[in-house]
């Protein structure tokens, strides 16, 4: 693999960083990156939804701007409904961008105490007004059972028909009615989609652990005939395997080809795959980065077994580096079968207690910058990636 770096500024001052930056590409060159604000003095205070946006395949970017359509939604029980933790995908057989994410409840500038709803929630870019329709909800067929159930920080894949698969992780209304306690549970649906309409088809097996919050913010491909899916958990990261995409088996602990677990840990993963391979990319523990929340960083991408289930630890390699925030809410994308991007903003909260001491970040060298890091095959790898800046505030 080569990886070059790309530094996207975001004019930060401190009180708010941008996070969650993930990104959609089309055939055509254009290409979209969404991102949105976070207040640093609280805990997930997330505001509307803002994109940058390029007609050249990433090579130069507009300034950063707000959608007019994602923002605060108010609610008549005095709620204020946000979609957040939300990724674009470029769906190849309706030529539409659409973004997938979930929903989040503030009250006072606060989030909503649980139990609360948590829903799938959707929209569609329209390039022509250069901005996204107003979200909308995916019905589930049981209010009661998928009390809480989001995609939030999915990966999701398209099927050759043009159905997406979708995981998502969910949690029914009362913990007395779940088999699996205060766990969350992981699956994926099969969902239609013809550019205008987002329809459940068919949901797939429910997976669990016995493990503090269960598995969440799952994350789906397909890797020759066969599907792989990865998920976040408290204290480790598990993968798992399926021929439908539907159907996976018993989720094991992502390790190395020596057996020694990942290290990875409460923070997600995503796929891609290039040159005929098939990558993971994850955070881990023991990389000098114990300043770094839950070790949030750097970005490390290593090439995956399909096999034997496991990272081979020879070929990890760092795709963005660390420089004292964490990188974990990232995305991944495939925009060609030669060429992976992997896109994360630096969060610029720090370990507690004071975890809104967005100086410690920096004192590292960060400074909320959005990163691009671009993977191609056949080329002479460089350990030190070259790294270009583009200003867009």
């Amino acid at each position: 693999m080569q990886i070059e770096l790309t530094r996207i500024g975001t004019g930060f001052t401190g009180g708010y960083c941008y996070t969650h930056a993930r990104a959609a590409l089309a055939p055509d060159g254009f290409a979209l990156i969404t991102t949105q604000k976070l207040r640093l003095s609280g805990c997930d205070v997330f505001y509307g939804l803002e994109m940058l946006t390029s007609t050249d395949s990433g090579a130069h970017w507009s300034p950063i701007r707000s959608s007019a359509t994602l923002t605060r939604k108010k609610l008549p029980n005095g709620f204020e409904q946000t979609m957040c933790d939300a990724t674009p995908m470029y769906h190849r057989a309706s030529g539409k961008i659409i973004l997938l994410g979930h929903d989040c409840l503030y009250q006072d500038d606060q989030q909503v105490k649980p139990p609360r709803p948590r829903h799938t929630l959707w929209t569609v870019f329209d390039r022509e007004k250069m901005d996204f329709r107003p979200f909308r909800m995916l019905e589930m067929p049981d209010a009661d059972k998928y009390f809480s159930c989001g995609n939030g920080c999915g990966q999701s894949f398209e099927l050759p028909g043009g159905d997406l698969l979708i995981p998502v992780y969910f949690r029914s209304q009362k913990d007395s009615e779940n088999p699996w306690g205060t766990c969350y549970r992981s699956m994926v649906l099969r969902c239609s989609f013809d550019g205008e309409n987002l329809t459940l088809r068919e949901l797939g097996a429910p997976l669990a652990v016995e493990v503090p919050r269960g598995l969440c913010e799952p994350s789906v491909i397909q890797f020759e005939n066969r599907f792989f899916l990865c998920l976040r958990n408290d204290q480790r990261g598990f993968v798992s395997r399926s021929g439908d995409g539907l159907h996976f088996e018993e989720p094991r602990v992502l390790c190395f080809d020596d057996g020694a677990e990942s290290g990875n840990y409460n923070t997600q993963q995503h796929w891609l795959t290039c040159g005929g391979n098939l990558y993971l990319v994850y955070t881990r523990k023991g990389a000098g980065n114990d300043h770094v929340f839950r070790h949030r960083a750097p970005l490390f991408v290593a090439q995956f077994d399909p096999d034997r289930m496991c990272l081979i630890r020879a070929t990890e390699r760092i795709a963005v580096p660390e420089r004292g925030a964490r990188l974990g809410n990232f995305c991944c994308t495939n925009p060609a079968p030669d060429e992976a991007w992997v896109v994360a903003s630096e969060w610029m909260q720090t370990t507690g207690p004071d975890s809104g001491n967005w100086r410690r970040c920096m004192s590292y060298g960060s400074d909320n910058s959005i990163f691009i890091a671009r993977i191609t095959p056949d080329r002479s790898f460089d350990h030190n990636p070259k790294s270009t800046s583009e200003t867009v505030q």
